[in-house]
């Protein structure tokens, strides 16, 4: 029996930190190892555009993320590991995504609006369209479900809208796939706890997979905590939760002394300081090997592309048949 197809991607816009690994990459980790899904992961460079880069920065963005995939053990012989601009199917089955895609349904979505208000001077058409080329990047492989995160649903509803409708005009072709969100809820800025954590807010509000326990230590001694105790402090909520991913039983002990004030925020930083140091620390190593050796990474993303294509490709020969545009 055939494995259930399921496909994600990263954006490659600077060092990947614990928000990205917690809502995304573990679950992909998970998912591969399970052995029930033919797995699709891939670097969304096309996306980066829509914001505010340097393009002599972003081949090295590139390597930094397949580095990581690889470093955290996302495998090249159980999954597919690629590129989306090497995939020229993409933005074709995109423009006809956008021919079925009215323009209310983006002005809608939350994230557009999130980023246009973080981007003033950079409000492009590609920030508008985002979800369109979202959609062809998910469709174009027929896939059973997407993992995501709960920020994302949004955008993986309107995929299954624009299934509906190309299905509907042309005739079926399009699954309407399904979210499989992550488990874990979001991790929040260190400094701002009210919003998601994001490398777009500054270094100090996150924690990047490469930092080494001297830099865990000083950001988490900056982390907002609270003056008093109790349930309503966003801060401790955070980083107690980040600590359950890593060690449940430190964490449990550590609400309870929350809930009885007895809490003292300065452990509760030093344990999550050795907590993430040994949690990360193989794979920092390994990642500063396939840093060191961008051949092996490009060979990985090379095998990927080709076999990524073969896919693409053929689904797209389908829609362009359907719309009429090729026998």
């Amino acid at each position: 029996m055939a494995k259930l197809r399921i496909i994600s991607g990263i954006q490659p816009t600077g060092k990947l930190h614990l928000g990205n690994y917690l809502g995304s990459l573990k679950h992909f980790v998970e998912l591969q190892d399970s052995g029930k899904y033919d797995c699709f992961f891939f670097i969304a460079d096309l996306h980066s555009l829509t914001e505010n880069y340097n393009p002599q920065q972003k081949q090295a963005d590139v390597l930094e993320v397949i580095a990581t995939f690889l470093a955290l053990g996302l495998d090249p012989k159980k999954s597919t590991l690629f590129l989306q601009s090497a995939i020229p199917a993409h933005t074709q089955l995109a423009w006809i995504f956008n021919t079925l895609t009215p323009m209310g349904e983006l002005e809608r979505m939350t994230q557009y609006k999130d980023k246009a208000s973080r981007q003033k001077n950079n409000v492009n058409v590609g920030l508008f369209t985002y979800p369109v080329l979202m959609a062809a990047d998910i469709l174009i492989y027929k896939p059973f479900g997407i993992p995501v995160g709960q920020d994302q649903i949004q955008h993986v509803e309107l995929t299954r809208a624009i299934a509906r409708k190309f299905n509907t005009k042309y005739g079926e072709l399009f699954p309407e796939p399904k979210e499989l969100l992550t488990p874990v809820p979001k991790v929040m800025s260190l400094l701002e706890p009210e919003k998601k954590m994001s490398k777009s807010l500054g270094d100090q509000h996150v924690i990047n997979l490469t930092d080494e326990p001297d830099v865990i230590k000083k950001k988490l001694a900056r982390a907002v905590t609270a003056t008093e105790g109790g349930s309503e402090n966003p801060g401790v909520e955070n980083l107690l939760t980040i600590l359950e991913q890593f060690d449940a039983e430190k964490s449990n002990a550590f609400w309870k002394q929350e809930a009885d004030r007895e809490i003292r925020y300065s452990e509760v930083k030093a344990v999550l300081t050795d907590t993430l140091d040994k949690a990360f620390a193989t794979f920092r190593k390994e990642y500063a090997r396939l840093l060191a050796h961008p051949k092996e990474c490009a060979k990985v993303l090379h095998t990927g592309n080709i076999a990524a294509a073969k896919v693409a490709t053929a689904t797209l020969a389908e829609a362009l048949t359907k719309v009429g545009l090729q026998e």
